[in-house]
């Protein structure tokens, strides 16, 4: 008898409670009881990106919120640098450039963190960067950057500001937007925050605002102008997701109970206990400097890691990743974020154990399930 078990890095499992909110009757946004849901979101948020500052709800997927990082705050002719170490920093250039923006682009080797260093370099040979866009945790490649010195190299050696996509990483890696002095940081529902995709966030510090009213690429749906004025009204400019909204509320709340650096602990937790394993079964893992959300491993020469995938999701109901672009077929990813605990680590270990012996590569049953277990269990 077939169970499904959801280990990919996005969407992730939603947990019961969430998703009993989210089948309640819908109610009307523009309502005194939607109004109250949506102001205890927004304080929670800030609870989770760790900021005083304003977070904006957008109807899209992270890659909206992304967007609107390009489009509130670039000019055509702006000067701006990209610092990527994967598919979704690369994500950064591609929005650049269909508005016309050519970036300078610091493209660090995949399974490596950007080097503040570098980025260091690159502000002092090219004067009047306006923005440096980077990735938190990098999910194709499972590398998590170190926003804390990125940002410091930035505040002393230019003016620019620091836009972070922590799509992957917000609730399950740490990250202290106010304390480490990050303008901006985006996120989606559908990873950390335990909910169905379809809803972005932006947190956004008051230092932005004089670029925001100067920049003029166009906008519309994504202006944070007119989300900042419908914020001090407990509404959005346009329907929101209310659904979602009423789930991520119940998500936040179980994050709060728990305690955000108790998260974040707990996830790098069982990050650890997945690399552990991986390597009990003489596999590499493919970072140097691993995230607490998803662990990349390289699949053995012999063994194409979209058929390992493919087996484990088809047969056995256990859905992981495979690697992306140039990584497919040669990487697999297993996610530890959001509502992902260590029994669910320890079923992923043994699926794969028992996939790679079924496609040639012999590995002993249970030796990474004990790895793995002498690091949650201890």
């Amino acid at each position: 008898m077939k169970k499904y078990y959801l280990l990919t890095p996005g969407p992730t499992p939603i947990p019961p409670e969430v998703a009993a909110k989210t089948s309640l009757p819908i109610i009307h946004h523009r309502t005194k009881e939607f109004e109250e849901i949506f102001t205890e979101v927004e304080e929670g948020l800030k609870e989770v990106f760790l900021t005083r500052h304003d977070v904006f709800m957008i109807a899209s997927s992270g890659t909206g919120a992304m967007e609107s990082a390009v489009v509130n705050l670039l000019s055509p002719g702006d000067k701006v640098l990209v610092a990527s170490c994967g598919v979704f920093g690369n994500r950064w250039i591609k929005i650049l450039e269909t508005y016309g923006i050519k970036p300078i682009a610091y493209c660090e080797e995949w399974g490596k963190d950007v080097s503040p260093e570098k980025i260091k370099d690159i502000l002092l040979k090219n004067e009047g960067i306006k923005v440096v866009y980077t990735t938190h945790t990098e999910t194709s490649t499972g590398t998590v950057n170190d926003l804390q010195a990125i940002s410091k190299v930035i505040k002393e050696n230019s003016n620019a500001i620091l836009v972070v996509d922590a799509i992957s990483g917000l609730g399950g890696q740490e990250l202290r937007m106010d304390e480490w002095d990050i303008e901006v940081v985006v996120t989606g529902s559908q990873k950390g925050l335990m909910n169905a995709p379809g809803l972005s966030f932006v947190a956004v510090n008051e230092r932005i605002w004089q670029i925001v009213e100067k920049a003029t690429l166009p906008r519309f749906y994504f202006d944070w102008r007119q989300m900042k004025k419908m914020l001090s009204k407990k509404q959005t400019p346009f329907t929101p997701s209310i659904t979602l909204i009423i789930g991520v509320n119940e998500a936040i709340r179980r994050i709060k109970k728990e305690g955000i650096e108790n998260m974040w602990r707990y996830y790098e937790k069982l990050s650890l206990a997945t690399r552990e394993a991986a390597k009990a079964l003489g596999l590499e893992i493919f970072s140097s400097r691993p995230s607490s959300v998803v662990t990349a491993i390289k699949s053995p020469s012999s063994v194409d890691s979209t058929k390992l995938v493919n087996l484990l999701r088809d047969r056995y109901g256990i859905s992981i990743a495979d690697g992306q672009d140039v990584l497919k077929g040669k990487i697999f990813r297993i996610a530890h974020m959001g509502y992902i605990n260590e029994f669910d680590i320890i079923i992923s270990i043994s699926a794969v154990e028992k996939a790679l012996n079924e496609l040639g590569y012999s590995v002993e049953y249970g030796k990474g399930v004990r790895a793995a277990e002498s690091v949650l269990f201890q």
